[in-house]
C-alpha cells in the first residue's frame, strides 16, 4: 500500500463517493490498459487523446479512485461511492501529489540530468546505492513532467532512496521536476547538444540543466562535470564537487584502460581501481559521479567496486551483443547527439581484436538550424575504422564528409541486404543514431 484515500482528501478537498472510508491505494496510473488493482486512476489530457474518456476502463481494471477535471462532466456509470477528487488541472495534480508523497516518504533523493549519459549515470548510481540502501529509481525514460511524478509514487513506502532521471526540451522544464523532487543531490553529467533546436545554444542548454539546482535541499550537494567551462559559475552557488579528467577538480579521473569489454580507472585520493563493464572514458566519468556520491552516503570502496563489476544496464545503450556467424554488434541505438556519437565512435576506434570495423550511423534529431554542421563535424571526426553506413536525411552529411570508406542508403532494407556479407567474426558493428530512426530493427538483422 503506498497511502489511503484519507491522504487524497487532504490534498483535494472537493470529491464525492466513499471518501472517508481509508481505502488502501496500491499504484497511481494514467494509463486504463494496465492492472489497476488498487489504484488510483489520473487521467490526462494529450493531442489526440483524452483519459477522461476511459473511467469505465479504468475501473473494470481495478482502479478504486480517480481525479477528475472539474470541467468534464463525470459519466453517469461512475457508483455513486466510487471516490472522486474534482481538480483543476489533472497533471497538475499529479505532480502535487508526487510531491506530497515524496515529502511523506522522505527518502534521500538524487536527481540526475545532463545532455548525454543520464540513463547510464542513473543505473550506475542506482546499483552502487543498491548495496547499502532500499532504492527506488526510473525505469525506461520515465524522466519528464508525467513520468517524474509517477516514478515518484511508484515507490514504497520504506523507500531510503529515490534516484530520479530528469529529462527536459524547454527551459523550465527541469525546474518544475526539481520542485517536486527537492533533490538532496544534483548530478549533471554534461552540456551538450541535445534540444539546441529549442534552447539555441549550449549556454542555453547549461541554463536548462541547471535548473536542477533549484530545488536542491539547502545543505544539498551539486555533483558535476567539472571539464565543462559552462558549469563553473554554478558551483559557487551551492556545496559542490567536480569530476573530470583536468586536474583542477576535486575527483580527478585517472589510469583508464579500455580492454575487452571492460573500462578500468581509478580516481585521485580514493585507494580504489574500479572496473566497469562498459567501454569508453565517457562511462568512466558516469561512474566516477556514482562513486563521488556512494562515498558521500556512506558506501565502502569495496562494495562501490563490487557493485560496479556486476552492473546491469538499460538496453540499447552501448550493448555488446554477439551476432550471427560471430559478429559482435554494439547497440547504441537508443538516442544519440553529436557528442555521445562522437564518444561511441572513439570508443570503437580504440577496440582491440577486430579485422574490420563498421559504423552504422543514423539522423541526430533536435539539432535545428545547426544539424547540417553537426553531422558534417561527426564524419570528419571518425578515424580508424574500415566503413561507414549512413541512413537518414541528415546522416549523409556524415558519409560525405568523413575522410574513410562511406555509403549512404535510402532505406534499412538496402542497408540491411548490404551488410550480410560483413556479418562473420572479427566484424565488430557499431549501430547509433536518435531514437526515432528505430534502427533497433537494423540491431535485430544482426543478430
Amino acid at each position: 500500500m503506498l497511502f489511503t484515500t484519507d491522504l487524497l482528501v487532504e490534498i483535494f478537498p472537493d470529491f464525492r463517493g466513499s471518501v472517508n472510508d481509508g481505502i488502501s491505494i496500491k499504484q497511481v496510473s494514467t494509463d486504463s490498459r494496465k492492472s489497476l488493482d488498487h489504484g488510483l486512476f489520473i487521467p490526462l489530457r494529450g493531442e489526440k487523446f483524452d483519459g477522461h474518456d476511459f473511467l469505465d476502463q479504468a475501473i473494470k481494471q481495478g482502479a478504486v479512485a480517480c481525479l477528475w477535471d472539474k470541467g468534464v462532466p463525470l459519466p453517469t456509470f461512475t457508483p455513486n461511492d466510487f471516490p472522486v477528487y474534482y481538480v483543476e488541472d489533472t497533471l497538475v495534480s499529479l505532480q502535487e501529489l508526487a510531491r506530497v508523497y515524496r515529502n511523506l516518504v522522505n527518502p534521500t533523493v538524487v536527481g540526475i540530468t545532463g545532455s548525454n549519459g543520464k540513463t547510464t549515470t542513473k543505473d550506475i548510481v542506482t546499483a552502487v546505492l543498491e548495496k547499502k540502501y532500499q532504492t527506488h529509481y526510473t525505469l525506461g525514460n520515465l524522466n519528464n513532467h508525467i513520468g517524474v511524478p509517477l516514478t515518484i509514487l511508484s515507490m514504497s513506502p520504506n523507500t531510503e532512496v529515490l534516484v530520479l532521471e530528469m529529462g527536459m526540451n524547454h527551459l523550465g522544464e527541469i525546474s518544475v521536476l526539481s520542485n517536486i523532487a527537492k533533490p538532496d543531490f544534483a548530478i549533471i553529467t554534461n552540456i551538450g547538444e541535445s534540444h539546441i533546436e529549442h534552447l539555441g545554444s549550449r549556454e542555453g542548454i547549461a541554463q536548462a540543466k541547471t535548473e536542477i539546482l533549484e530545488g536542491l535541499q539547502e545543505n544539498g550537494l551539486f555533483v558535476f562535470d567539472g571539464d565543462e567551462p559552462l558549469l563553473e559559475p554554478y558551483q559557487e552557488k551551492v556545496r559542490s564537487l567536480s569530476v573530470g579528467f583536468e586536474r583542477n577538480n576535486d575527483f580527478v579521473i585517472e589510469n583508464v584502460e579500455l580492454s575487452g569489454a571492460v573500462t578500468t580507472f581509478s580516481l585521485q585520493g580514493i585507494d580504489q581501481f574500479f572496473r566497469l563493464p562498459l567501454l569508453g572514458k565517457h562511462h568512466a566519468k558516469n561512474a566516477a559521479y556514482a562513486i563521488v556520491l556512494a562515498t558521500e552516503l556512506g558506501v565502502s570502496n569495496f562494495e562501490i567496486a563490487e557493485a560496479l563489476q556486476k552492473l546491469k544496464m538499460t538496453k540499447m545503450r552501448f550493448e555488446l551483443i554477439n551476432g550471427k556467424n560471430g559478429v559482435t554488434v554494439i547497440n547504441d541505438a537508443y538516442n544519440a547527439s553529436p557528442t555521445s556519437m562522437q564518444a561511441s565512435i572513439e570508443v570503437v576506434s580504440q577496440m582491440k581484436g577486430y579485422q574490420t570495423k563498421i559504423l552504422i550511423l543514423g539522423d541526430m534529431f533536435e539539432l535545428g538550424d545547426h544539424a547540417r554542421e553537426f553531422h558534417r563535424l561527426v564524419g570528419v571526426s571518425i578515424r580508424e575504422v574500415d566503413l561507414v553506413c549512413t541512413i537518414g536525411e541528415h546522416a549523409k552529411e556524415i558519409s560525405e564528409s568523413t575522410l574513410v570508406k562511406a555509403k549512404h542508403f535510402q532505406d534499412k532494407e538496402a542497408l540491411i541486404l548490404y551488410l550480410s556479407k560483413y556479418v562473420k567474426e572479427k566484424t565488430l558493428i557499431l549501430v547509433k543514431a536518435s531514437r526515432g530512426m528505430k534502427l533497433e530493427t537494423v540491431v535485430e538483422s544482426l543478430l
